[in-house]
Formats: C-alpha cells, structure tokens, sequence
C-alpha cells in the first residue's frame, strides 16, 4: 500500500509539473481565454458586464499627436495616464504606441499606429471589459450582433469586435489577471447614432445583451443637443451594468460635429471643465447648449479626438 501510495504521488508530481512547464512554454497566443466565473454562475444570468469604470473610449490619433493629446485629456478631467508601450495588439501583424488613460469621468485606450490601421480596427467606438469572453459572443450573437474579429489574444488577454444593427461596432476585452479599478465619480455616456430604420432592433439587442433598462425614451426631445435647434428628435438613454448609453434617432441630417462624437463626459461643472479644456489645448466646436436637463458642449482635443462634455442644467 505504501509503495502504490508513493508511485502515485511521484506520479501526480510528475503531471503537475509537465502542467506548470507546459503553460510556461506556451506563446501568448496559445494561451486559452479562461472565464473568470462558470458557465453555470452565468447561466443565472447576471451578465458579463464587469463595471463601468472598465469601459473605454477608443481613440486613435497620429504618432506626432499622441501624447499631446493625452496631456490635453488628463489635464481638462484629471487622473493618470500610463507609460506608453509599443505592441502589436491586434490579431495580424501591426503596430502601435498604446496607453490607458483614467479618469473620474471616464477612462479610454488611446493608440497610435506606426503602420496601417488593419480593418475594422479604428472604427470601434468602446471597450468593454466582460467576465467570460466565450459567454459574451454567445449572449451577443444571441441578442441579434455579428461578430465582426472573432476572439483573439494579446499579452494580457483576449479580445473581439461585434456590430450590432445600425453599424454600432464594440470591442470586448478579458484580462489573464482580473483589474482592479475604482468606481467612477461620474460614468459617461456611450452615445449612438443609428436611423430609424435599425433604432428598435439595436436597442432591444443592446437591452438584452446588457442586461440593461429603458430609463427614458423622448419621442420629442429637443435637437438643439445635436445641432438642430427648434426641431425635435428621438432619444433613448440607457442604462446597464456596462455604464451608460445615450442613442441618438436621426435622419442623418447631422451638423458637424454630431454624430462623430462617440463618448460624452459628465462633469461636476461644465464652465470650468471647458476652461481647463482651452488651456490645455482642446477646442471648442460646439457651444453650451442648454435642455431640460443638462447643458452641453463638444470639444475637440489635440488629434482630433471629438467628445461631448455636459453637467447638469443650471451648473
């Protein structure tokens, strides 16, 4: 008995160690995308969402613009920015500068490619941080999205696009080693241009993905918050474990800059927000405009990256 109990040790170490060797050997694109809860935790149906202050904004900008561009931003809404990196870290071969950018308004990925853009890469909009990769894709596609990348990995975990109705493109991402990040002291909104057209279709998908709720839908909002004063539009404001979501009913007829504005910070008081904004080098291209229930502007920051900023009516 003692020699068997022995054999079977020697064994299982051998096993656990050819286990440690074999996934310290591995290429980082061998490495499999493990979920950080189970199926079965999932299938109780909580989502994926893993918080709001793990969404980013995309930005891309050009090298000679980058970080510029990340001092403008940090220095109109506060917090830190990382070190800059130079990686490939997309799923063929490219290159870019990268750094993560936090906020108390919000947090984004702001890369600049020294080679081409491969496509579709720079025309999604966010990054949002899901529990489980393979459970998101199932939830996705299952709630009327198309995954546009399939999942792919980069040096600290994995990654996918999707579209949903309307063109609405997002990236997914997973971390190896989960974050840590402290709740936002406001969230942003995501805000989303589609037609009429695609507006029933992507909001009942983006709901049911999320997770999320209807807060208001305004058959008759005022358009002068997209540049078209004394008219009226549709707008749906959401809002789900992911953060915020703004989505915006239009016929297209969109004055510069809607519609390129992909993200819309709120902030504690807009005039001294839109000051720091000026000195720190960003422009404005839409003055405050005031609704019934926040003010408004749209800046643009060195770059060229567009961004509403708004507070609430009367600050």
């Amino acid at each position: 008995m003692k020699a068997a109990h022995m054999q079977l040790s020697r064994s299982l170490k051998r096993r656990h160690t050819f286990a440690r060797f074999a996934l310290a050997s591995m290429a980082v694109g061998e490495i499999p995308c493990f979920a950080t809860t189970s199926h079965a935790e999932q299938s109780a149906h909580a989502g994926v969402a893993v918080g709001a202050q793990y969404d980013t904004a995309h930005v891309y900008t050009a090298p000679a613009d980058f970080d510029r561009f990340v001092d403008s931003f940090v220095a109109t809404f506060g917090g830190t920015a990382s070190d800059a990196i130079v990686a490939n870290v997309l799923p063929v071969p490219s290159q870019t500068r990268f750094r993560t950018v936090r906020t108390p308004a919000g947090a984004l990925s702001a890369f600049a490619f020294t080679t081409p853009v491969p496509y579709p890469f720079g025309q999604e909009r966010t990054g949002y941080l899901v529990s489980d990769m393979d459970q998101a894709l199932r939830d996705a596609r299952a709630a009327g999205a198309e995954v546009l990348v399939d999942t792919f990995k980069d040096a600290i975990g994995c990654d996918a696009v999707i579209q949903w109705p309307g063109g609405v493109k997002m990236q997914l991402y997973w971390h190896f080693k989960a974050p840590s990040s402290a709740p936002l002291a406001t969230i942003p909104d995501n805000r989303v241009y589609v037609s009429p057209d695609a507006a029933e279709r992507f909001v009942s998908g983006f709901v049911r993905f999320s997770h999320g709720r209807i807060v208001s839908d305004e058959k008759s909002a005022d358009a002068g918050e997209i540049g078209r004063p004394r008219q009226t539009y549709r707008r749906i404001r959401i809002e789900s474990p992911f953060g915020k979501m703004q989505v915006h009913v239009s016929d297209g007829h969109l004055p510069y800059p809607f519609g390129v504005e992909t993200t819309g910070y709120e902030v504690a008081e807009l005039a001294a927000t839109l000051a720091k904004a000026k000195a720190a080098g960003a422009t404005l291209l839409s003055a405050p405009f005031t609704s019934n229930d926040r003010i408004s502007a749209v800046l643009e920051f060195p770059g060229g990256y567009v961004a509403e900023v708004h507070s609430a009516a009367g600050r």
